[in-house]
């Protein structure tokens, strides 16, 4: 299976790696990258052009960065994640999928095993649970890193904040602005208008650390920047939960989600769920070792 929304890679300065789109063509998931139309001939020497979006300049110039900076250096992935919104609601869709471009898998864990996917059916998963409910705003997969073998963790956690690889419904009132932790905003508007969001701990994404990566925003942002704006622009934008805080040597910020634990699911008039266990069809196979070299 693959899945029924649209699935959007943005992307920037990275064009060798691409991780996620290797990721999706080797799980056979069809997507479409977005970039800046100065890289637009970097990104075809690799993906084919069907695949790639141009980012229209005006997504750029009417961002709101929330900061002085953006009027003058990058405003972030946030412009390009309002482009895919707007495409994917003018292609009639109730959903999208967008996505960081430094995902290198995607991951199912059962039984405390982690198990790389090779296919799309983990989307079309997250996808028909939160079809299931009236008031989900946005879902995602947790890190990789963020669900250890040996700790016990629930199928899904409700109303935290989804990084980088988010599912959202187009009908919510908000689009992104912010130049650094523009995922957290997003979450957390929606939380406080009453939304819930939906975190999955059985689908995981790999991500790799936007800050050990070369492309994207990581000159800019941490090379130049240090990481005090970045955790200072989220207390500015919601100081009743976001706190920043001096920790492991570096600046962090803090999120209290405590108070959204109240927003909870509304389930669908006419929807039953079988109390069984749905694999979609899914097998686990062992791989045979690449003496190739590669994967």
């Amino acid at each position: 299976m693959n899945p029924e929304y649209p699935v959007y890679i943005v992307s920037k300065n990275r064009w060798k790696s691409r991780l996620t789109s290797k990721a999706l063509e080797r799980m056979g998931v069809p997507y479409k990258i977005v970039v800046e139309e100065h890289e637009y001939n970097n990104y075809c020497s690799t993906i084919s052009k069907e695949k790639i979006l141009i980012l229209p300049k005006k997504y750029i110039l009417q961002y709101d960065c929330f900061s002085e900076l953006g009027n003058t250096e990058s405003t972030g992935p946030g412009a390009a994640r309002n482009f895919v919104w707007d495409h994917s609601v003018s292609n009639g869709f109730k959903w999208h999928w967008v996505m960081d471009d430094n995902l290198d898998a995607f991951h199912r864990l059962n039984m405390n095993e982690k198990y790389e996917s090779e296919t799309g059916t983990i989307f079309k998963c997250m996808e028909d649970f939160i079809n299931r409910f009236e008031n989900i705003a946005i879902a995602g997969p947790n890190y990789y890193s963020f669900c250890k073998k040996t700790d016990a963790v629930p199928p899904y956690v409700l109303n935290t904040r989804i990084y980088s690889c988010l599912l959202i419904r187009n009908d919510i009132p908000y689009r992104w602005r912010g130049r650094y932790n523009e995922d957290t905003d997003l979450s957390l508007r929606a939380l406080k208008d009453g939304w819930c969001t939906v975190q999955f701990n059985a689908f995981l994404q790999g991500k790799v650390t936007t800050q050990r990566m070369a492309g994207g925003n990581t000159k800019e942002f941490y090379g130049e920047e240090g990481t005090f704006p970045k955790s200072k622009m989220l207390e500015d934008m919601h100081p009743d939960v976001a706190k920043v805080k001096w920790k492991f040597n570096r600046w962090h910020h803090t999120v209290n989600y405590k108070s959204f634990k109240k927003n909870g699911l509304v389930k669908k008039k006419g929807v039953k769920i079988k109390n069984k266990v749905n694999n979609y069809g899914m097998v686990l196979q062992k791989q045979l070792p690449n003496n190739g070299g590669g994967r």
